[in-house]
C-alpha cells in the first residue's frame, strides 16, 4: 500500500497541491496499479520474444528514413521565429516559483 506521505512527497516533487482526500484516493489508486503490475510480473514470459520497435515484422525501413547528417539550423535561424529573444536565446515567463 502507497502511504499518504509517499503521496505528498510526489505530489510536492510535481508542484501539487492535493486535499486529504485527493491524497486518499491517489493512495487507493496508486496501490491499485502497483498490484495490477505485480500481477503482471507473475506471468512466464521466458518463451516471449523481445521486440525492438512496433514495426518487428515490418521491413526494416517500412516508414524509417535514411539517417543522415546535415548542418544544423544555427542559432540565428533557430530564434528568427522566437517571440521574445535576446543575447542569443529564448526568453520565456517565469512559470515555476518555489
Amino acid at each position: 500500500m502507497i502511504s499518504h506521505e509517499e503521496v505528498r512527497r510526489v505530489a510536492d516533487l510535481a508542484n501539487l497541491a492535493l486535499t486529504e482526500e485527493e491524497i486518499e484516493r491517489m493512495a487507493q489508486d496508486l496501490s491499485g496499479i502497483l498490484a495490477h503490475v505485480d500481477k503482471l510480473n507473475e506471468l512466464d514470459t521466458s518463451n516471449v520474444e523481445p521486440m525492438a520497435q512496433v514495426l518487428y515484422d515490418a521491413e526494416p525501413t517500412a516508414t524509417l528514413r535514411e539517417d543522415a547528417e546535415r548542418p544544423g539550423l544555427g542559432n540565428r535561424d533557430a530564434l528568427a521565429n522566437a517571440p521574445l529573444a535576446g543575447s542569443g536565446y529564448f526568453k520565456v515567463p517565469k512559470v515555476i516559483e518555489r
